[in-house]
């Protein structure tokens, strides 16, 4: 006998439970709805992540810095022995255990958002990557590296994004160009800088579909980092202006010296190992870790013939000449130059972009020497995009990122005005910028 159906008419106290009925158009359209909010969520959990993981990065390099720098003052020729075994050390770790950490991480993440496969992309976007990039970072800046934590941030900002939306395959792309454009934002406090990061280094195009997203990320990474950290400028307030006469002819000069000098320096990174002498790149491929090595025996040298100047991101040396608090040697700037290309050519996790803005900052300082009227702040902020951008080929990017970063926006039409002259003049060199072109190691390699 079947038993009785509970309903009105069984229980007159009680009133059926109708569901509600929604036509397949109206459970598509709350589909729909739903997915934009998952994403939006997404975006917003990444974003502040991203800062808090920008946070802890520049927190801790400090304490890395400090501490190696106390290692110098103690014992002045330590760095002979302990930067040339920590670069082995930091490229054995990145062989075994933390692969494709290797450098900057912004090669990395252009890499991973043209990679069409999820596995072959979490390689270099994936958890393990972040983790072993912010460690390894730490170790190179521990032993004297001439390395920054910049470029990491932005590697480690794709992976974390990446990692939120495993369950969104689809927007991997997207995700992983909001999390390299917060990571920018939130390591400069520089948010302008980190949409045009993503617009002309990271894709070099712009989806406006997804354009309110990443500028989202972008702006809850850096208000995350700006609670932590406070609201402050990466170099500080410096109103300096560029006179109108012949103080102008620094534009030029910087222009051309500061790109030929990036251009250089670009090359130097793309030769090694990929364009030497057979014999040579395939020694340095088979002994990662002792050419690691003699790479930090060459940084511990520049080092020492700076007086310990070279070691580091160059933060403050930049900071102290553009606020004229410090005249650096006539050889800071190639040494700099030369250590930086050692660090990044030897495999040690770190980024370029303090190190290449303090060499562009010492090449500013030494051309304000020539022009005795004005003082040399302007000079060496025109010195820092010219550098930046011979090395990145990136001109926007090149000039936003020093405006924001020194809060100067007095000098915008003579920045935008080197940043042309010095891509012009790196392209002599370079056809392309040294991320795009380091991106192609990083793309799978086709089987025989």
């Amino acid at each position: 006998m079947p038993e009785p159906v509970l309903g009105a008419g069984n229980h007159p106290g009680i009133r059926p439970m109708v569901l509600p009925h929604f036509s397949l158009r109206e459970s598509r359209t709350i589909s729909v709805k739903l997915g934009r909010w998952r994403r939006r969520l997404i975006f917003v959990i990444g974003g502040i992540a991203v800062g808090l993981a920008a946070v802890g990065l520049t927190i801790s390099a400090d304490y890395a810095q400090k501490a190696f720098q106390l290692l110098v003052e103690r014992w002045p020729y330590a760095p002979m022995v302990v930067t040339p075994l920590g670069f082995g050390l930091a490229v054995w770790l990145a062989v075994h255990f933390f692969p494709n950490t290797q450098g900057s991480g912004i090669p990395q993440a252009i890499a991973a958002r043209k990679i069409a496969d999820p596995r072959a992309r979490n390689l270099l976007v994936g958890a393990r990557v972040a983790v072993g990039k912010v460690i390894l970072t730490l170790l190179g800046l521990l032993v004297g590296a001439s390395t920054g934590r910049e470029g990491p941030t932005v590697q480690v900002g794709a992976s974390v994004m990446s990692f939120i939306g495993q369950r969104s395959p689809r927007r991997q792309p997207d995700l992983i160009l909001a999390g390299a454009a917060a990571g920018i934002a939130a390591a400069f406090n520089a948010p302008l800088a980190g949409v045009v990061f993503a617009i002309e280094e990271m894709s070099r195009s712009f989806e406006l579909r997804t354009s309110g997203l990443i500028v989202g990320g972008i702006v809850v990474a850096g208000l995350t980092a700006q609670i932590l950290l406070g609201d402050y400028t990466y170099f500080g307030f410096t109103g300096s202006a560029l006179p109108l006469g012949t103080a102008w002819l620094a534009v030029p000069l910087c222009g051309v010296v500061g790109g030929l000098f990036g251009g250089v320096f670009s090359r130097m990174l793309v030769t090694v190992p990929d364009q030497l002498p057979k014999r040579a790149a395939s020694w340095i491929t088979a002994h990662p870790v002792w050419f690691a090595t003699l790479c930090g025996l060459g940084v511990a040298l520049c080092g020492l013939a700076t007086g310990g100047d070279t070691f580091g991101t160059g933060y403050e040396q930049a900071r102290h000449v553009l606020h004229e608090n410090t005249d650096l040697p006539i050889i800071y700037a190639p040494l700099k130059l030369i250590a930086t290309a050692l660090s990044a050519v030897s495999g040690v996790p770190g980024g370029i972009f303090s190190p290449s803005l303090s060499v562009g900052a010492a090449l500013g300082a030494e051309i304000a020497r020539l022009f005795d009227q004005v003082t040399a702040a302007p000079i060496v902020l025109l010195g820092m995009v010219a550098y930046f951008t011979g090395v990145v080929r990136a001109p926007i990017t090149g000039f936003v990122i020093v405006s924001e970063m020194s809060d100067n926006h007095s000098m915008l039409v003579a920045l935008m005005a080197t940043a042309l002259i010095a891509d012009a003049s790196a392209s002599l060199i370079n056809r392309d910028g040294v991320y795009q072109e380091l991106s192609v190691r990083f793309f799978p390699k086709p089987k025989p």
